[in-house]
């Protein structure tokens, strides 16, 4: 093991704030502004070119030195601006870029010992990582490319204007048949590869994996009624759902993976409405009102819904 030190000169970033810069599209000829950001990079927005400040190279880490992304750190792999309390990553020798997503990933890895109290502006070049001949095996024999054009829409149309003034009200048993799940307990659970659906706010839902028969459909909507209450996926095959979820069964139209992807995101904005001490158990849920786009006739809008869905990012994964 060595310290980050001896692999990568670690400086601070240019320091800029953001609401000081003009935003600008990357089409456009926008340059990433890298943040303390956890997700999409550390790239929080693109602004335009600032006269007399070079932007940071590509091939860079950026990391993290505080905040509640502390030691958030990714590959840039763009030209970049960096704002506060952000430190740069160049690598002293040749790494591949397996490698450097490896190094991401071992630096990110000991933000359990930050916090608010306790940044890592001083301390991460002292974070100790392998040395490059001692990485797993697996790093480099990574097909890191498998997911090239994950990110594409499934439809070559921009996505639509949400426009939520018009749209109108429906129960939620007026559009699904709710049924509960069942309780199984670990000890009665069979080994098997069928999905067992439970209250989790992850993986789809999915807990673990089971031998028993399914008792409820694929093609429907689970939803947490416990636990980590109103998180609703779409199931796209036949499962087991635990007795702390509800699922929906489509009244009489034909609930596309798009158009449950759509309405799955209006279901979880229903969760601020319920707690431990208030469940969304079946009777209120079936009570429960949302509100969806409609047609001119004033029935839900499930053909605006499924393109809608199909022009954002990602969506040509939907199957």
């Amino acid at each position: 093991m060595k310290p980050v030190s001896e692999l990568f000169d670690v400086v601070y970033g240019h320091s800029l704030e953001l609401n000081r810069l003009r935003p600008l599209s990357k089409a456009d000829g926008g340059v990433a502004f890298v943040s303390r950001k956890m997700g999409d990079n550390g790239i929080s927005a693109y602004v335009a070119p600032i006269p007399g400040v070079k932007p940071s190279p590509a091939g860079l880490l950026t990391s993290a030195l505080g905040g509640n992304g502390v030691l958030s750190t990714f590959l840039q792999e763009e030209p970049f601006y960096s704002g506060r309390d952000m430190a740069l990553l160049r690598p002293k020798i040749p790494l591949t870029k397996p490698q450097l997503l490896f190094y991401c990933y071992c630096i990110v890895s000991n933000r359990y010992r930050f916090s608010y109290g306790r940044q890592a502006n001083r301390t991460l070049k002292h974070i100790m990582v392998p040395e490059p001949d001692k990485l797993p095996d697996y790093v480099d024999q990574t097909d890191i490319t498998r997911f090239d054009g994950c990110d594409s829409p499934a439809s070559g149309k921009a996505p639509s204007v949400l426009d939520v003034c018009n749209w109108q009200a429906f129960t939620l048993q007026g559009l699904f048949t709710i049924r509960k799940g069942q309780r199984l307990t670990k000890v009665n659970m069979k080994p098997g590869t069928m999905p067992y659906i439970g209250a989790s706010d992850t993986s789809n839902g999915v807990t673990a994996h089971i031998g028993q028969d399914p008792i409820h459909k694929g093609g429907t909507i689970s939803v947490s009624y416990n636990g980590s209450v109103a998180e609703a996926f779409y199931q796209p095959v036949d499962y087991w759902a635990t007795d702390d979820v509800n699922v929906l069964y489509p009244n009489g139209f034909a609930l596309t993976p798009a158009t449950a992807l759509f309405i799955c995101t209006i279901i979880r904005m229903e969760k601020y409405r319920f707690n431990y001490g208030r469940k969304w158990h079946l009777e209120r849920m079936r009570e429960a009102v949302i509100k969806l786009p409609v047609t001119t006739a004033g029935t839900p809008d499930w053909a605006f819904m499924e393109e809608f869905i199909k022009a954002l990012p990602y969506s040509s994964q939907v199957q």
